[in-house]
């Protein structure tokens, strides 16, 4: 498909603009369990407190359409699930000849039905923007599914002007992410949508944010907001329990902000 003839994205379901802070997954342990309590799974309990989560585990395996009903029927009518697109689709086909792939896909996430608020299309660092590559699977992606979609590049060839045009030419947004993937990452892709993923910083995945990080970022959401911008913050810095509590307190401090 030539770039001239794609076609601009269908408006998704629902639109709306929210604020939300959660966390890439929604295991809770018994050192945060005393902000989460009830009856219920971790979710439902999770799904109380915070607004979103991230399913991670859709990156390595499918899940049946049964089991995203089930989670869909576990939280409020307001909560959203953001769902990372299979690495069989970003890293093995690297956005290539994978209509198979993304139907499938796309026909697995459709029971999260409403609650499906976003996907996410994280990129290995290896993978060049390619312009015909990039409009041809996002319009592939946008005739299967009318979720929002926020994609994480992760080499620098995105994070120029012609990787910013084409994202947002497409609809999509550009995750933001910390730490960042190349030095003076500058792409937002679609300006409606502020997708926030916090992998820990200095040590991905591990490092929890201080109060004075976690008050900076959630002055610039709270800014975003306020400008009719859709707003995620996720926290991926999981591997030693930071995650759930940086999120505990971004919400804190957003509350206060709300105030002002």
């Amino acid at each position: 498909m030539e770039p001239s003839t794609v076609q601009k994205p269908r408006p998704v379901a629902s639109p709306e603009t929210a604020m939300r802070v959660g966390c890439a997954g929604w295991s809770l342990s018994s050192e945060v369990a005393g902000n989460f309590p009830g009856e219920g799974s971790h979710l439902e309990r999770y799904a109380r407190v915070f607004s979103c989560v991230e399913i991670n585990s859709s990156f390595y395996r499918p899940h049946q359409p049964k089991t995203y009903r089930r989670w869909a029927e576990s939280v409020p009518d307001g909560f959203r699930f953001s769902v990372k697109m299979p690495r069989t689709i970003t890293h093995e086909r690297r956005l290539q000849d994978c209509d198979d792939l993304v139907r499938a896909f796309c026909d697995e996430i459709a029971s999260l039905g409403e609650k499906l608020g976003c996907l996410l299309v994280q990129l290995p660092p290896s993978l060049a923007l390619d312009h015909n590559v990039a409009a041809t699977f996002f319009a592939l992606l946008r005739k299967n599914a009318t979720a929002r979609v926020a994609c994480e590049p992760r080499h620098a060839t995105w994070f120029t002007p012609r990787g910013n045009a084409i994202l947002a030419d497409v609809g999509v947004a550009c995750v933001q992410a910390d730490p960042a993937p190349v030095a003076h990452a500058a792409c937002t892709g679609d300006p409606s949508l502020l997708y926030l993923r916090l992998h820990g910083s200095p040590d991905i995945y591990y490092s929890a944010y201080d109060d004075a990080f976690i008050d900076d970022i959630a002055t610039g959401l709270h800014r975003a907001y306020k400008a009719k911008t859709d707003v995620w913050c996720i926290f991926d810095n999981t591997a030693r329990g930071a995650a759930v509590p940086n999120a505990l307190r971004m919400m804190e401090r957003l509350a206060t902000q709300s105030t002002h």
